[in-house]
Parts: C-alpha cells; structure tokens; sequence
C-alpha cells in the first residue's frame, strides 16, 4: 500500500486508507484492466481478501460441508481449505474431548445420538436483514412465507402478506430469505 508521500498529498493518502478492500480491489482490477502493461500484484490486498473469505468459510464450515449445493459454489482452494479445517478440528476434538464422554455424547455434529438433527453445526440465518438495491423493478415479492401453512396460534392459517415491490436504484431492509433468490440471480446487490 502507498505512503502518504508517494501520493499527491494528505488528502490523497486519508480517501485511500478510507476505502474498503472491496473498493480496493475494484480499483486494482480497473487499474490492471486499463494498464498497457502488467502491474505489481497486491499481495496484502489479495491476503486480507483470502482471509475474510476463509472467516467466512471456518464460521460454517461443517454445514457447507455436509451440504453438496454450497459446496458447488466453493472454487478448488476453497474446497480443500474447507476439507482441511473440518478434518483437523473433527480430529483435535475427537482426540480432545469427545473420547472422555458417553459414546452417546461422542458426535460433534449432535447434542446425541439420539436426536437425529445436526444441531450443533453453526448454519447461517437466512431470515436475517439486510439492506440491498435492485437495478430493475422487481415486482410481487412475498416477503412472508407461509407455504407450510402454519397456523397463527388460535388454530387458523395466517394470511400472506401484501406483495412487495423494489422500485430500481432505492435501498431497501428486508429478510435475506425473502429476496435471496434474486441475490442469487444477480438482480439484487447486497450493501
């Protein structure tokens, strides 16, 4: 990363430590892009990037694991990295800690045998806000799913929520779930 010195001035130096990485690599990939020739590779840059990503991973590495759609979605590093943690950290806690309980008790993916549910794998929460843009109007959103039928609590069926519309370049919070097939499609930027 450049000095204060190595730039026109203050100012030059403040507006570059107030970009975010993503920023960063924008302008680097813009920069490459444009260059009749090739630049210095951004080692620091391109690090910190892996490093957040693998954060990412590690957070729900047991999950992606076990399920074959995200694991897709994983470039070969990010699969052998994922592989990598979820052997070592299955094997330091088998050796660890699991082998001193009931074999009951001896899964890192259950509370016990018993329950079938993997529920001590982290999972992320798709009905968490977000805050996010669409370039083009996207109209008939159903922001509550009640496809299941569930009942209400006084044993009828809750009604469906009015439709919702995204109007282009407005940002919106709304539950990730509700828009996530949009996200996916390329038609929703998350922010």
């Amino acid at each position: 990363m450049a000095s204060a010195s190595d730039l026109g001035s203050t100012d030059d130096y403040e507006a570059l430590m107030s970009m975010t990485d993503v920023e960063l690599l924008k302008s680097a990939w813009r920069q490459e892009k444009a260059a009749p020739e090739i630049l210095q590779f951004e080692s620091r840059l391109i690090k910190r990037v892996r490093e957040q990503i693998q954060l990412m991973i590690e957070k729900y590495m047991f999950h992606i694991f076990a399920t074959a759609e995200l694991l897709t979605r994983l470039s070969k590093e990010e699969k052998w990295f994922i592989e990598r943690c979820c052997v070592d950290l299955q094997t330091h806690l088998e050796k660890s800690v699991l082998s001193q309980l009931p074999y009951t008790y001896q899964s890192i993916f259950q509370q016990s045998v018993i329950n079938d549910e993997t529920d001590m794998v982290a999972k992320p929460q798709l009905d968490t806000f977000i805050v996010c843009k669409t370039k083009y109007y996207l109209g008939h959103i159903q922001l509550e799913d009640n496809a299941d039928g569930e009942p209400d609590g006084s044993g009828s069926q809750k009604p469906l929520e009015e439709p919702f519309e995204m109007e282009p370049n407005v940002l919106y919070f709304v539950r990730y779930k509700a828009v996530k097939k949009f996200v996916e499609e390329g038609k929703i930027d998350l922010y």
